[in-house]
């Protein structure tokens, strides 16, 4: 069997189509509105605080609208010409009128369409059983999906489980659980099933849904095919990642709000999004047919696995980038499980920095730039000569590199180069370098410095970074961090003096 294209192009659209993203500063919102736009369709938003899209880079690409589902404020405007209207909007709010606040905007929702003369609703819910008693998060979604199949517009629900990419919710409960504790006591329902469905494949549907013919009225189930228990999900989950084995130990914890606040307290995720994450995982989550494939066939390349879908989410990180960029001139459907500007803080990988900025007054870029990539082998680390030696001294006595590598210049660096236990990961003359570390730690760590000219002055930035690898990672921070406050200030402050005494020079 051939290997599945993770990096399936996007299909152009044969039915182009005026289309409507609400909630599209969302999760799922922010990546759909790129892959409606390089399929071909005119897309609109409408978004409560247009300012949240400063940050993307398709902003000018299409029609913003300031609307309000909470009272309908400029929904009439956002849906003049609109054919579809891609509905991605859901609160993680729990307060006591939650779930009619949510069938309240999608009543607004259903009576704009109707007097715009929309051609569809598209809604994104969640995989549930039918008998079930649902949480109050879950409940809700599945009323606004049977308030749209009730309106006198056609609309298509899917149903999803837990998406994985980098950035859901759901996924990076699992990535931060998996990540910390190798021993996971935790509450029971890790031992319900689940269907993981990658980003790129919810994309994909949401996307060919635009493109239907003829509208279409029903709920469909969508779901990659592999059916694995929370528990099955985290140590997989580690595999792929790489961390030694993890053991899941079930506790009779069956109260979903003790299950979120211990989710909350082992994860960086807030309280306010794991207590309704963790009460929605109370239940199977399986699809119960594949009726969807009549209407909307699968991938040509067919669906990720989950294996597939965490390999896809991981990539960037496996390739050792700090940071993720949008790509905006992709085309390709790898993008969705990416990282992207507006994703929350406790997206991706838990990050532990370091992080000092000066301004230096009357100093040119020149004068420091010079010091930078001079630093390490002979020349030193311009703090704490004898910390660094005795770090050093213990990352060769485990196995690593230690400080004897030195450096292949004393003044000059390219990409590649070994610098004692770091290694040149990236240079921008006169602008920025970034060292990845190679020493023996539970974790990956880097060391960032960039230099900017701001009229007569210089403004220095030095970061150091680390992502730990389970808890032998985390305490390794919180062990070193305490001298980290000495010795990267000091680093700083004589990089400082040494580029002063090059400009004292060069007048």
């Amino acid at each position: 069997m051939a290997a599945t294209d993770l990096t399936e192009t996007i299909p152009s659209a044969r039915h182009p189509r005026s289309v409507l993203v609400l909630g599209a500063t969302g999760y799922i919102g922010g990546r759909l509105v790129p892959r409606l736009l390089q399929a071909g369709h005119a897309v609109s938003v409408g978004v409560r605080s247009p300012d949240k899209l400063s940050a993307v880079p398709w902003a000018d690409e299409v029609t913003v609208h300031t609307v309000d589902l909470d009272d309908g404020t400029g929904l009439k405007a956002a849906m003049e010409g609109i054919d579809d209207v891609c509905y991605l909007v859901h609160s993680m709010n729990s307060g006591r009128d939650f779930e009619r606040h949510e069938a309240q905007a999608a009543t607004r929702l259903v009576e704009a369409t109707a007097a715009a003369g929309g051609r569809q609703i598209i809604y994104l819910g969640g995989l549930h059983p039918e008998s079930a008693k649902l949480s109050m998060h879950m409940r809700s979604r599945a009323k606004v999906g049977e308030i749209f199949l009730a309106s006198s517009t056609p609309a298509i629900v899917f149903q999803a489980g837990i998406i994985i990419g980098s950035g859901s919710a759901s996924f990076e409960m699992i990535r931060h659980l998996a990540d910390a504790l190798r021993w996971m006591p935790a509450p029971d329902w890790v031992a319900n099933r689940v269907e993981p469905l990658s980003v790129r494949d919810v994309l994909y549907y949401l996307v060919a849904a635009c493109d239907l013919p003829k509208p279409v009225n029903r709920a469909f189930d969508i779901g990659s095919g592999d059916v694995l228990t929370y528990a099955e999900v985290m140590k997989d989950f580690a595999r792929i990642r790489d961390l030694p084995p993890r053991h899941v130990i079930a506790l009779p914890l069956p109260a979903p709000t003790l299950s979120g606040i211990w989710v909350g307290l082992v994860t960086p995720l807030p309280f306010a999004l794991t207590l309704p994450l963790v009460q929605s995982l109370q239940e199977d989550a399986v699809t119960r047919n594949d009726d969807i494939d009549a209407v909307i066939p699968p991938p040509s390349s067919g669906l990720l696995s989950y294996d597939q879908a965490v390999r896809l989410a991981l990539r960037r990180e496996k390739e050792g980038a700090v940071a993720t960029n949008w790509d905006a001139d992709s085309g390709e459907l790898e993008q969705a499980a990416k990282p992207l500007p507006n994703d929350p803080q406790w997206a991706g990988k838990k990050a532990f920095v370091d992080d000092r900025r000066r301004l230096l007054r009357d100093l040119a870029v020149s004068d420091i730039w010079p010091v930078i990539v001079s630093i390490g082998g002979r020349n030193g680390w311009y703090s704490w000569p004898l910390a660094w030696k005795i770090r050093g001294l213990w990352d060769k006595i485990v196995g690593g590199a230690g400080l004897n590598r030195g450096r292949r210049l004393p003044d000059a660096l390219r990409v590649g180069d070994p610098v004692d236990w770091w290694r040149v990961e990236e240079i921008v003359p006169d602008h920025k370098l970034l060292l990845r570390a190679e020493m023996k730690v539970s974790g990956d760590a880097w060391l960032e410095f960039t230099v900017d000219q701001v009229g007569p002055d210089c403004e220095y930035r030095q970061r150091a970074i680390f992502f730990p690898r389970g808890i032998r990672g985390r305490l390794y921070w919180a062990f070193v961090s305490p001298f980290h406050r000495f010795i990267f200030p000091a680093m700083a402050c004589n990089i400082e003096r040494a580029a002063r005494r090059n400009e004292r020079r060069r007048r």
